[in-house]
């Protein structure tokens, strides 16, 4: 079991926000006002779980020392041992949620998730089970009470996407998703295939917490901006209005396309949204890589060229390569995620409590 580090600090932590928020212009800031609030909850429940498991160890040391003393009631020992069989099994429990609740959260959890489908390998199939993906992530997100909102798209010819970026807005909504980055294999005999071949295709995702003005910075110098008529399908307004807007962030080179919406207004602001949320990503990546030692052994890297899953149609299983584990291929592509999204976060935070441990001990 693993030994709890030293809680002095985090008390210590708790108290300094405990004067912040008592100070009258606290809330003069809501923003940062939530983030403080958000923090001094987690804090109190960990407080809280250490107390409970403070309690429990008391209990266990309380009856070693009575099994060890040969004055106890030799008729009690049975009752004590069986005590001790439970008390041993809760503390084991407490400890690890004690450890869990001192992982500091990604800032980006709380925040709304953009993701991005691109068909890969495999052509029209490629692009049909980029359809099939977003539906899986509707599905999971209309069961999780978020919203979908569609921020561009590419359709293609034969069913799917080659392209679509949405945004998903809810509570958590990126901490439940940041893990599905990468690319998705899919093996099936496609609705095409007419000698009931199995075809391997793949689609990459990419999932971003959505930023805002404050997180980045754009500056109207850096950008390059294109309004052009959008082409495809899309109502009676595409190829009669240049409602399409083309962003193009001289810097970096990111370029962002969106076209679904009637008005160029609209679709500049969600252009802007993907942008900052790109940059945002790349930001993060950037500093997670200065960590890379310590975060050595963790799921993934997050990097849209990271094959991370393959969905075996045929044999009705699908398989997370990261963490080696199958799940029913049937019930994941209607949405029902919870199960692979559980047993991913509870790898990361083994990770990252070893590194935890580490850096106590360092």
């Amino acid at each position: 079991m693993h030994k709890i580090p030293d809680i002095k600090p985090f008390r210590s932590k708790l108290e300094l926000l405990d004067a912040k928020m008592a100070t009258e212009d606290f809330f003069s800031d809501a923003k940062k006002a939530k983030e403080v609030a958000r923090e001094h909850q987690r804090l109190t429940s960990l407080i809280e779980k250490f107390e409970e498991y403070y309690v429990v160890e008391k209990q266990r040391s309380d009856n070693e020392a009575l099994l060890a003393d040969v004055t106890t009631d030799k008729e009690l020992i049975p009752m004590i041992e069986e005590e001790q069989i439970a008390l041993n099994k809760n503390k084991e429990i407490l400890a690890h949620s004690v450890l869990k609740s001192m992982v500091p959260p990604d800032p980006s959890d709380s925040r709304n998730s953009v993701m991005e489908i691109r068909g890969g390998a495999g052509g029209d199939e490629a692009n049909i089970f980029a359809g099939d993906l977003f539906r899986m992530y509707s599905r999971y997100a209309e069961r999780m009470s978020w919203k979908v909102e569609v921020m561009s798209s590419s359709t293609a010819e034969t069913g799917g996407f080659r392209e679509i970026i949405f945004n998903i807005s809810g509570e958590n909504a990126y901490k439940h998703l940041k893990f599905e980055s990468g690319v998705h294999r899919v093996q099936r005999v496609p609705v095409t295939e007419t000698q009931g071949r199995i075809h391997t295709s793949t689609a990459t995702v990419a999932v971003l917490p959505e930023a805002e003005e404050v997180d980045i910075e754009v500056k109207s110098s850096d950008l390059e901006i294109s309004t052009m008529r959008a082409s495809g399908a899309g109502g009676q307004h595409v190829n009669t209005t240049d409602s399409a807007v083309q962003l193009v962030h001289k810097p970096s080179g990111v370029t962002v396309y969106c076209a679904d919406e009637r008005s160029q207004h609209k679709n500049r602001a969600k252009a802007m949204t993907v942008l900052r949320s790109r940059l945002l990503k790349a930001k993060e990546v950037e500093e997670h890589e200065k960590y890379a030692a310590q975060r050595k052994g963790q799921i993934g890297t997050g990097d849209r060229s990271e094959r991370i899953r393959t969905y075996n149609f045929p044999q009705g299983r699908l398989t997370d390569h990261r963490i080696s584990m199958n799940f029913s291929i049937s019930s994941v592509v209607e949405g029902n995620l919870d199960a692979l999204i559980e047993s991913m976060h509870n790898i990361d935070y083994e990770a990252r409590i070893e590194n935890l441990l580490k850096a106590q001990t360092s």
